[in-house]
């Protein structure tokens, strides 16, 4: 179908064009070559009609000579009889003498004689077919005055003239042909050269389009089909591993949402023993009962958040607040947890406030995002350090783990949706998406460099409350 749409369009456009263009030229050609041998063959008979005329008057002026004889002799030994034929005519338009001997009786129809009695110059024309040959004829009252010899006429043939134009023209219109054949051939590469690799891409879109990720284009050449195929391999490569990262996901929030489960119903099933259970057990299940539902409630509300940032919905609610504040309730979280998991938090809190334009809440979910990924990856006997500061217009939180670090190839995708650097740890992977959007809508930045097998820093930067800031902060909000 594209092929015949292009195809189709170029003939109507472009051949088409050049065809008009064309004939146009074999039809002007046409039109000027027989003007201009035309034009000649007639400055040829008048040239000779006025040396005609002009030993005319001399025959007339020569009192010794007999005008009459003279007259016929010039006619009879014309010099140019080979190609015109000259005549003399008598007053009602009978030929009295050719030059070619061929003796005529009675009139003869000659528009040019006609012509030239009506004329007030006394000359006429006539040029077209005339007794199934083309001619063209020229008659001249003479000026000298005598009974008998009152017009001269020439006629010339226009058959070997119109035989030259013809073959002139034919040379042209076969000129012309070769001209489309070679447009045509070297259109009809051209248009292949674009429409099979169209077709191509056609072909393996249609198969990338249902989830045949692994299909490749071949670049062919080095220009904006070759570009577009390259678009197409690195989309197809691009959609391949958002695949892999869905298909990653999905398992591991099923996991992750399994093991809550399981441990929720296996303690609800040994409560629900109608044997009844001692106020230990009682306690320690409903222990794991609440912090399995809070661990479900967290992660559903990740969920939520991503679903919310995927459709622009993920709203702030912005006011002047002390970031320190914020991040004081972020470490006093994970306290306890730290010290069950035998890990060090160091963190000395600044006594002066650090104001910023922001969402408490927001910044508190990542901070404890942060928090909660630097806890999972440090071993027992490990460290996490948290420090923020002040360092210009911009507050500074900085959150370094002794962990094991992020491997080189996978920390430039450690922010994408899905990405699980270590998939057997715990998490959705689209918590850093989530925390780094919003920390941009905050206007700021949220920057991981990572050494493996050594740990990993976090620095999360944001503009202090000033003047503009909360201008600056709308129109980021809003974006």
């Amino acid at each position: 179908m594209a092929k015949r749409k292009i195809t189709r369009r170029w003939l109507f456009n472009s051949f088409g064009i050049i065809l008009l263009i064309l004939i146009a030229i074999e039809i002007f050609s046409a039109y000027g070559l027989r003007s201009y041998y035309y034009s000649g063959v007639e400055q040829t008979v008048v040239s000779r009609a006025d040396l005609v005329d002009g030993l005319l008057k001399k025959y007339s002026q020569d009192a010794s000579s007999d005008y009459a004889t003279e007259v016929r002799s010039l006619i009879e030994n014309f010099e140019d009889k080979d190609k015109m034929e000259i005549m003399a005519l008598d007053m009602d338009g009978n030929v009295l003498m050719t030059s070619s001997g061929f003796e005529a009786t009675g009139s003869m129809y000659m528009p040019d004689f006609d012509a030239a009695l009506d004329s007030v110059d006394g000359e006429g024309t006539f040029q077209g077919t005339l007794y199934g040959e083309n001619i063209l004829a020229l008659t001249r009252i003479s000026q000298v005055s005598d009974e008998e010899i009152f017009a001269i006429r020439y006629v010339t043939s226009l058959v070997k003239v119109d035989q030259h134009i013809i073959s002139l023209v034919a040379l042209i219109t076969a000129f012309g042909v070769a001209i489309i054949f070679f447009v045509v051939m070297s259109s009809t590469y051209f248009i292949n050269s674009i429409v099979v690799p169209l077709g191509k891409v056609g072909q393996t879109a249609r198969k990338i389009a249902p989830g045949d990720f692994a299909i490749r284009l071949e670049k062919e050449n080095d220009d904006e089909i070759g570009e577009l195929c390259d678009v197409i391999n690195y989309m197809a490569g691009e959609l391949s591993k958002t695949e892999q990262l869905k298909n990653d996901f999905i398992s591991s929030v099923s996991h992750e949402l399994r093991t809550p489960l399981t441990a929720i119903k296996g303690w609800a099933e040994t409560l629900s023993d109608p044997r009844g259970a001692d106020t230990q057990t009682l306690q320690k299940g409903m222990s794991v009962i609440t912090k399995e539902t809070e661990r479900l409630s967290g992660m559903v509300e990740e969920l939520l958040d991503f679903s919310r940032m995927q459709s622009g919905r993920l709203s702030m609610v912005m006011d002047r607040m002390d970031l320190v504040a914020e991040l004081d309730d972020a470490v006093l979280m994970f306290d306890q947890r730290a010290s069950r998991e035998n890990v060090k938090i160091l963190y000395d809190e600044p006594e002066e406030f650090i104001v910023v334009m922001g969402d408490h809440n927001r910044l508190r979910q990542v901070f404890v995002n942060i928090m909660d990924n630097a806890l999972k990856h440090t071993p027992a006997g490990g460290a996490i350090s948290v420090a923020v500061t002040q360092n210009g217009d911009s507050a500074v939180v900085i959150i370094a783990d002794t962990g094991e670090g992020i491997r080189p190839e996978d920390l430039p995708q450690i922010k994408t949706k899905f990405y699980k650097g270590n998939s057997t740890k715990r998490g959705s992977g689209i918590g850093l998406a989530v925390a780094d959007e919003i920390v941009s809508r905050h206007g700021g930045t949220l920057q991981i460099d990572s050494v493996y097998q050594q740990g990993t820093t976090v620095t999360i930067t944001l503009p202090l409350a000033g003047r503009n800031a909360e201008a600056e902060i709308s129109e980021t909000t809003e974006g």
